[in-house]
This record gives structure tokens, C-alpha cells and sequence, in this order.
């Protein structure tokens, strides 16, 4: 961990402030499988929800991993919710807009509106936020309320118990079990019945960050800075995604490519050859070639994709998926981290509401029907995001280009106070379709549990004996 530590006061983890101030009266042992950002948010809402949360993580320190991701206000509304609010603004950059690019010359042909607008549409900002410091505020949060034990590799699951086995040979156990190891998740193995192998998309993402005190001194480098955007730009193949992070300090690119290698490791962490990333992008603009130039050294992140999975509840009802572990995203719609902690915050409220263990099972089903769907759908519309901005050259592409130049047209019209002329749905700049935002963006987690409670709660419940009718 380096030293920019966030110091969280106290004050932000009063025990009544969510979940309407509910707790559980009947709080459980719950074992939480991964340190990730899933895992501890999932930590933290349970145990926001009067349950002892214990979390195992395999590695032996909380390392300072990653790049920049995004916080859409889907997940900034939860985060400020649970009082990481002045954090996200510290540490975090709200972009002013979306501005899609072709490869070849820098030529905006897309463009939506972020900041001050999606606060007055969603209620809450987008930002992006460097992975480590968005761990940091989480892990802040999490650890006076939980116990977090690291170097604690779960080797083996007993679902039915249920408990774990770890790597030194200790067995633990619990009332339930989440799982929230990622993509390689061992406990994923547990509800599909046997391994599960990921499938390559073809597609690869060097990583890099550049500090923007070199981007400053360039003169077309300087405005990627100065605007604050967030870009995306086209091309044959591949696409690259640029934007600033920690209080713009840094500039955070991900590069898209065709994935040459054979095998390859599904890591964050891989490394990756500098002069082949620069050759992926040979004759792209002037622009990308001078970022090229200022990146020493890379990561290379091999993109595995894996089908939707009928359940994510084992059979014997006491272990659930969250997060990556159950739908891992490819990072086109940058929606992972945020499908994510939303999951985590449904389970917290359900789990609310537990007054008695045969409870457990019907709440983990209901955690899986409010989370299924959305979480299913936002999978397919990142897979959509791939197909859009790889079109080599040509007719589709020229179609493709035309749909976002009319977006952005339409866009800048309301700019001005205008009305909109153009309907946006289906457009190929998915941002821009105003009914895939508001699906997206306007989702408030905690919000379509206590409305699906309200709906479904009683008939739950019904199904399960209280605690005064089990002592009789």
C-alpha cells in the first residue's frame, strides 16, 4: 500500500445509517471468499447489516494493483451512501463528457455529455478512480467491522456445512458462504459442478499509466488534461480508452488488441512488450503515438470470457457467486466493478431482514432474481461495445460512424438549450441511448431491494418459521 492512504472518519460507519437503520435480529456467521473490490463490499453491507463477516484472501498483503476504472453513478450513489463520498472527490476525476475518436486522424465522431448532466439525470456523478485507491476506500471502511485475514488460500469447499479449507489445512466455517474470487474463482467450481474453463474473445488489453506532467508539456498532449474527457478511440481491430485519474495526476490508458499469443495468462498483473504494443498501433494519430512514446512498460491483460451461468446458488442453498466469480465482464461497458458492488448492496439489505437460518436460502434466491438479469444483460451490451469499435475500415463502419455523429449533433443541441430531434435508441454510441442510461445509470440497488421487498417480502417469509414459532 503506498502512503496515500484516505483517512475515513468514524462518523461514516454509524450502524443505522443504512438499510432504512435495520439490522438483522439474527446475525450470522458469514464467510467472505475475496479481498477484491466484490468482496469487501459485499463485507461491508453484510456487515452494515448486524452480521460477523470474516473474510479469507488467498495473498499474504494487500498489494497496490491495477489501473483506472470507473465509477458510473450507478456505484458513486452507493459509495457516497456508505460515506466515501469526500474520497471519491479527493481522489477521483469526473469526466466532462465522452468523446469517441477515429484512429487514423483524432476525429471526434462521437460524443455524450458526463459531468454536471449526469449528475442532474442520475443523481450522482461518474468518476474514475485508480483501482488501488478505490481498494483503499473500501478496505478503510470494511476493516473496523470485519475480520480480514490474508494469506488464507481456500483450497477446498464443503457447500452443505458449510465451511472452507484452507491452504495450511484449517477448517472454517460459517452460517454462509460468499464467493467473491474473480474470474478464477474456486468456489464458481463448486456450484457448476466441476471445473470451469474461460474462453479467449481473440482479445487483449495492454495497460498503462503516464503521468500527466509529461503529457502538459506537450502540445498535443496537454488538452487530453486540460478537458478532463474521457476518450475512446476507434479502430481496426483494437480500440483505445484514455482518461485521467488521482486528481489528475496520472492518465490511465487502456489499449485494445488482437490477442497473437498462444496460451497467455488471464492476470492483471502480466507483463507485457512494449515495442509489440507500439507496432499494434503503427499509422494511428499523432496523438497515440506520442502516449505510445512516453510508456516504458506495460501490462498485458489476455481477455477470457465466460457464458452466464443458470445459478449462482449451489444446490444446498448456503453458498452464492457475487461479482466476477458469477459474470465477469469484458471491460467495454466498464460496468464490472460497479455489477459488483451493486450486487453486494442487494445482499446486504436482504440479509436485513434475517430473523432465523432457514431464511438463508430463500434470501440468497432472491439476491439471485434481483441481480440476475440486469447483471446478465450488462455482460451482453459489453460484448456489443467490442463488436462496434473493431469494424475495420469500410460501409460498417462508416454507418457506425454517421449513428454517433448524429448523436453527437443531437447532443450538442440540447447543449444549447435546444430540444432533441433524434431518437438515440439503438444508436451505435451506446452512452448516447438515453433508455440504455437511464436502465444503467439511474439503477439505484438499494433502492430495487426495498421495492422488490415491499412486493415480495412477506410471501418469502411466509415459506420460513419465525423464531417464536420455532420455539414452540
Amino acid at each position: 500500500m503506498d502512503t496515500r492512504e484516505p483517512q475515513i472518519a468514524d462518523t461514516t460507519h454509524q450502524s443505522d445509517h443504512l438499510y432504512k437503520g435495520r439490522r438483522a435480529s439474527l446475525p450470522l456467521d458469514i464467510i467472505v471468499i475475496g479481498c477484491g473490490l466484490g468482496g469487501l463490499a459485499a463485507a461491508y453491507c453484510l456487515a452494515q447489516a448486524g452480521h460477523k463477516v470474516t473474510i479469507l484472501e488467498a495473498a499474504f498483503a494487500i498489494s497496490d494493483v491495477g489501473a483506472g476504472i470507473q465509477a458510473s453513478p450507478n456505484v458513486s450513489r452507493l459509495l457516497k451512501r456508505w460515506g466515501l463520498g469526500p474520497h471519491l472527490e479527493e481522489l477521483g476525476v469526473k469526466p466532462h463528457n465522452l468523446s469517441i475518436r477515429r484512429w487514423e486522424n483524432d476525429e471526434v465522431v462521437g460524443f455524450t455529455p458526463f459531468g454536471e448532466t449526469f449528475v442532474k439525470e442520475y443523481g450522482s456523478p461518474y468518476y474514475h478512480v485508480h483501482r488501488a485507491d478505490f481498494h483503499r476506500m473500501l478496505y478503510v471502511a470494511v476493516e473496523p467491522h470485519c475480520n480480514i485475514r490474508v494469506g488464507c488460500r481456500v483450497v477446498s469447499v464443503d457447500p452443505s456445512k458449510p465451511s472452507v479449507t484452507l491452504a495450511s489445512g484449517e477448517i472454517v466455517s460459517a452460517d454462509v458462504l460468499i464467493g467473491a474470487d474473480g474470474v478464477k474463482s474456486i468456489t464458481r467450481q463448486y456450484v457448476v459442478g466441476g471445473p470451469d474453463a474461460p474462453m479467449a474473445t481473440g482479445d487483449s488489453a495492454y495497460r498503462a499509466l503516464i503521468p500527466t506532467e509529461k503529457l502538459l508539456q506537450d502540445d498535443d498532449l496537454k488538452s487530453l488534461v486540460e478537458k478532463t474527457e474521457s476518450i475512446i478511440w476507434m479502430g481496426p481491430r483494437g480500440h483505445i480508452v484514455g482518461y485521467n485519474i488521482r486528481a489528475k495526476k496520472e492518465y490511465n490508458l487502456v489499449m485494445m488488441h488482437p490477442d497473437e499469443a498462444e496460451g497467455g495468462v488471464e492476470s492483471w498483473t502480466e507483463g507485457g512488450n512494449v515495442e509489440r504494443m507500439r507496432e499494434c498501433y503503427q499509422g494511428w494519430n499523432i496523438v497515440i503515438q506520442k502516449l505510445l512514446a512516453l510508456i516504458p512498460s506495460t501490462l498485458d491483460w489476455k481477455l477470457m470470457v465466460r457464458d452466464p451461468l443458470p445459478s449462482w446458488i449451489h444446490k444446498d442453498g448456503k453458498l452464492a457467486l457475487l461479482g466476477d466469480s458469477c459474470h465477469p465482464m469484458l471491460p467495454y461497458r466498464a460496468q464490472g466493478s460497479a455489477m459488483a458492488i451493486e450486487d453486494a448492496a442487494v445482499l446486504g439489505n436482504l440479509f436485513s431482514h434475517c430473523s432465523d437460518r432457514s431464511q438463508i436460502t430463500p434470501l440468497l434466491y432472491a439476491y439471485q432474481s434481483l441481480r440476475y438479469e440486469r447483471a446478465t444483460a450488462t455482460q451482453v451490451s459489453s460484448n456489443l461495445n467490442r463488436y462496434i469499435f473493431h469494424h475495420p475500415d469500410g460501409p460498417e463502419q462508416e454507418e457506425r460512424d454517421n449513428q454517433m455523429r448524429a448523436a453527437m449533433e443531437d447532443a450538442l443541441r440540447v447543449a444549447r438549450g435546444e430540444k432533441s430531434t433524434l431518437v438515440l435508441e439503438g444508436n451505435a454510441n451506446q452512452w448516447a441511448d438515453k433508455t440504455k442510461s437511464d436502465i444503467q445509470y439511474g439503477y439505484d440497488a438499494d433502492e430495487e431491494t426495498e421495492k422488490w421487498w415491499l412486493a415480495n417480502g412477506d410471501k418469502l417469509m411466509s415459506f420460513v418459521p419465525s423464531i417464536s414459532e420455532a420455539a414452540n
